[in-house]
């Protein structure tokens, strides 16, 4: 092997590692900027639910709705940031 083939196979070896460094640190601040938006969906709906349906001032039945569509939007962030941790 001639020292241009050893530095073709280093140049490759170089370049795709950087590919993968910056599709990671891409990845990563995707499924940070995603996790942040769950999270602070996460946390309105765990301090809000509670103390809307022991007040009473809404239905227990508009309350519920409220969750499900909340708790679907949340699991499907979470299955986004799953797939971009996955990638």
């Amino acid at each position: 092997m001639e020292q241009k083939d050893i530095d073709a196979i280093m140049q490759k070896v170089a370049q795709q590692r950087d590919e993968i460094v910056l599709k990671m640190h891409l990845a990563k601040a995707e499924a940070k900027d995603e996790w942040a938006v769950a999270e602070k969906k996460w946390e309105h709906l765990k301090t809000k639910t509670p103390a809307v349906a022991r007040e009473g001032g809404e239905s227990l039945k508009d309350v519920g709705a409220a969750v499900k569509l909340v708790g679907e939007e949340l699991l499907n962030s979470y299955a986004r940031i799953k797939k971009i941790i996955e990638r």
